[in-house]
This record gives structure tokens, C-alpha cells and sequence, in this order.
């Protein structure tokens, strides 16, 4: 347990680190960020959902998964969609001028 609320793995941290360096990569550029961001944010909500439809002591719950990274993921999913659209909005506009 991280702060004696998020379940964690090896598993679980390996993804974290790679999601981090994709982060990282793609922060390279505008057009890389808001991919991120968008992608991402998906893959949270994804994972959101994922949450909700396997029990905690189920084989299916392989990352694992508890009621707080539900809430996180949820959180992080829709900041990260929102930021993306946000971004491309006002890259549009700029665009436009």
C-alpha cells in the first residue's frame, strides 16, 4: 500500500514508469503534449472502468486496483481530457488568427 491507500505492484510501478517516460517524450512538442494528455486521460478512464467491473479479490484484478485508484483514475482521466481540449481550443484560435 502507498500511503496506506493506493494498492500497488511491481507491475503496477512499471507502468507508472513508462507512462511517465511516454510523458516525457512527447512532451516534446505541442502536438506530442496534447496527444498525451488526450490518449492518456483515455487510458485512465479506461482503467476506471476496468476498476469497477473487477472485484478486488478477483484473478481479474491483476494490476491491482482498489476504491482509491478508482477515484484517482477517474480524477486524472477527465483533468487530462479537459487539459487536452483546453489546449487544442486555444491552439485553434491561434490558428485561426
Amino acid at each position: 500500500m502507498l500511503l496506506g491507500l493506493f494498492q500497488v505492484s511491481v507491475l503496477h510501478n512499471v507502468v507508472h514508469l513508462l507512462f511517465g517516460a511516454a510523458g516525457l517524450l512527447l512532451a516534446r512538442s505541442a502536438t506530442g503534449a496534447r496527444s498525451f494528455l488526450l490518449y492518456g486521460g483515455i487510458v485512465y478512464l479506461v482503467l476506471f472502468v476496468y476498476g469497477l467491473v473487477f472485484d478486488q479479490e478477483s484473478a481479474a484484478n491483476f494490476v491491482p486496483l482498489n476504491a482509491f485508484d478508482n477515484g484517482l483514475h477517474l480524477l486524472l482521466g477527465v483533468g487530462m481530457i479537459a487539459l487536452a481540449l483546453v489546449l487544442t481550443r486555444g491552439h485553434a484560435t491561434k490558428v485561426r488568427s
